[in-house]
């Protein structure tokens, strides 16, 4: 023991300059050091074999979040480099839109915002994208949409064009009763801007707002699936002359459409809801059978979270005049003025949705992908995945919910520390003192329904099973009342 006490001496002889307990401890037999080092050795290798399991593990789950496993990642846009999933998902576009629909949904009202273009329902199609690149600089032009859809209805024959109208009267009811649910949640997002949320309140809640949404695409779904069945059935039945009508109408130049009048007798032989999807059909049609499936899935800045009166606050100066384009500039220029008139604090509740909003919106171009691919089926006398389509815009439903939750919520939290000078000028930047005395289902103006409680979206009793898709009240879609003339 002697010698084993001198080899550990001169091996460590830093310590026994300082000695200590623990030292002393080891002193009094080898073999204790012995065991001290193979129980540290095991503890290493355990520890190393853990960390890099756990290192694949964490490596593994980031790749199927990352964005660069997106298959949205790999279309091409060849028409203008301007207008891609890129820009319209930078922050910089998403911030600017959302800032101009915190600007209209503070300074507006409840008619306002249920101002909604019927072209934003069931939009799988590149009508979108067709707009946006038009050479022509017609694409935001109230006559874009008539034009295209007047050369189709054109061209098509007797046959094709009562499919069209069987498909409009068949989804009546549909765009009505997606029009009349809207209303509800709408609702309750300005009861939580106006601070008259119901006694015993937890706040608005985010997942009961993600679940009526669900149920509120579904009739999306429908709406999508049935006009690709019917359209793609059109197109596989075009003949080679209608073929080569459509051949010199370019996708991206609507100066080379012919100017065709509207077909009155059609017109007249339908009611305006039924009219205004036959037109819908029709551009559709024209846009998806010379667009692409980049074109489908592209969508524009504005196309989620539409229930704060955005389209009525840009639109609203277009509606009846033939000859007004509706400036791209808006958007971006009236974003920013809002966030120029808010304070730090203010403004920070605004930024911080881009950073929380960028894994749902990732997830919905992903849908918007994943759906386009299979209705395009329809094209070519394939077969759709109905399950697989529903189930996907259910999702993507759930998605456009949370994300307007989430802007609500902002919304609420900036205009609850407004000043009354911001308060002016936020008023003043709107630029638009017209305020409708009804409602809007989609752009045609109706009195305001009467609506069921929205107590549920704030914790306060369960939500219906039929949220989201009730059946409209009789006449929801017939009743109009005029919107006023406009306040100088």
């Amino acid at each position: 023991m002697e010698q084993q006490e001198q080899n550990i001496n001169e091996e460590i002889p830093a310590i026994e300059k300082k000695p200590n307990k623990f030292i002393e401890f080891i002193k009094k037999d080898y073999i204790y050091l012995v065991i001290v080092l193979l129980v540290v050795g095991i503890g290493a290798i355990g520890a190393y074999w853990y960390l890099s399991k756990n290192k694949t593990t964490t490596n593994s789950s980031s790749s199927t979040t990352s964005s660069t496993n997106y298959t949205y990642n790999t279309l091409k846009y060849t028409y203008n480099d301007q207008y891609t999933l890129e820009q319209a998902m930078s922050d910089q576009a998403q911030l600017s839109t959302i800032s101009f629909d915190g600007l209209a949904f503070i300074t507006g009202s409840a008619g306002a915002d249920s101002f909604f273009p019927p072209g934003k329902v069931a939009d799988f199609f590149g009508f979108q994208y067709m707009r946006d690149v038009d050479t022509a600089g017609y694409g935001h032009n109230t006559t874009f949409l008539s034009k295209a859809a007047n050369n189709v209805l054109k061209v098509l024959n007797d046959d094709q064009k009562a499919k069209l109208v069987a498909l409009a009267k068949e989804q009546e009811p549909t765009y009505t009763n997606f029009a009349y649910n809207r209303f509800p949640l709408m609702a309750a997002f300005r009861a939580d801007l106006e601070g008259k949320t119901p006694s015993g309140s937890t706040g608005l809640s985010s997942s009961v707002a993600k679940s009526y949404t669900g149920n509120l695409y579904g009739l999306d779904a429908d709406l999508s699936y049935n006009r690709a069945v019917v359209v793609g059935g059109i197109i596989n039945s075009l003949t080679d002359d209608q073929k080569a009508y459509l051949a010199k109408m370019e996708f991206n130049n609507s100066g080379t459409w012919p100017d065709v009048s509207e077909d009155q007798t059609l017109k007249k032989s339908m009611t305006n809801t039924q009219f205004v999807a036959v037109m819908t059909y029709a551009s559709e049609m024209f846009s998806w059978y010379k667009g692409s499936l980049a074109a489908d899935v592209y969508y524009c800045p504005e196309r989620h979270g539409t229930y704060f009166g955005g389209f009525y606050m840009k639109d609203y100066p277009a509606m009846n005049n033939p000859n007004y384009f509706i400036s791209t500039a808006t958007t971006g220029d009236k974003g920013q003025g809002f966030l120029d008139i808010l304070n730090t604090e203010q403004k920070a509740q605004i930024t911080s949705i881009i950073t929380e909003q960028k894994s749902a919106l990732q997830e919905l171009t992903q849908i918007r992908m994943d759906v386009s691919t299979e209705l395009r089926k329809a094209q070519t006398g394939g077969t759709i995945d109905k399950t697989k389509v529903y189930n996907l815009i259910n999702r993507y439903g759930q998605l456009d919910g949370q994300l307007s939750a989430l802007y609500a919520t902002k919304f609420t939290a900036v205009n609850k520390t407004l000043t009354s000078t911001q308060r002016a000028a936020l008023v003043k930047l709107r630029d638009l003192t017209v305020v409708p005395t009804g409602a809007y289902m989609f752009s045609t103006p109706i009195k305001t329904p009467s609506l069921p409680s929205t107590d549920f979206f704030f914790g306060v009793g369960s939500m219906p099973s039929t949220a989201g898709k009730t059946t409209a009240p009789s006449g929801f879609s017939t009743s109009t009342e005029a919107v006023p003339p406009k306040q100088n």
